[in-house]
């Protein structure tokens, strides 16, 4: 390796440690920035564990999914099902339960939008149960093709 080739290793490394200088700066720099959103990033998450036990406490349909859940993954376990098959029952779960949460959000807001019979509100009511209907009804497959193999 020839001096110049040193020279611009050398330079090279003095521009890498100057770039970590100057980062490690903007990181102190930004660190009251960081503690207040860490506050809002707790906050957050305070308010979606309340949202999940108001569903579990006050709808049945959440609280028959979650049952329907727990069977699903019991028998995963029973059956000793793969990584891959895991993941296809856990994000059924995740789609059904989140479709639920939706739907009950559109409830809640239409009817305290419109308290009386509304056609608007039924059509807007009856979509978001579609939903919750069609990934439901993926879950079922989803379901049938992972665990029937190890049934029969």
């Amino acid at each position: 390796m020839g001096p110049s080739r040193h020279l611009a290793a050398i330079g090279v490394f003095v521009l890498v440690l100057r770039g970590c200088r100057l980062r490690s700066y903007r990181i102190l720099d930004s660190l009251q920035y960081t503690i207040g959103m860490l506050d809002k990033k707790l906050r957050s998450f305070r308010y979606a564990v309340t949202g999940l036990r108001i569903a579990a406490r006050e709808e049945f349909n959440f609280k028959l999914q979650i049952a329907l859940a727990c069977t699903a993954v019991f028998l995963g376990v029973v059956f000793g099902i793969t990584k891959i098959e895991w993941l296809f029952v856990f994000g059924a779960i995740v789609m059904v339960l989140t479709a639920e949460l939706f739907n009950t959000s559109l409830e809640e807001l239409c009817d305290m939008l419109k308290p009386t019979h509304d056609p608007h509100v039924a059509k807007i009511k009856d979509l978001a149960a579609a939903a919750v209907f069609a990934a439901s009804a993926c879950a079922l497959v989803i379901g049938l093709i992972v665990f029937i193999p190890y049934i029969i």
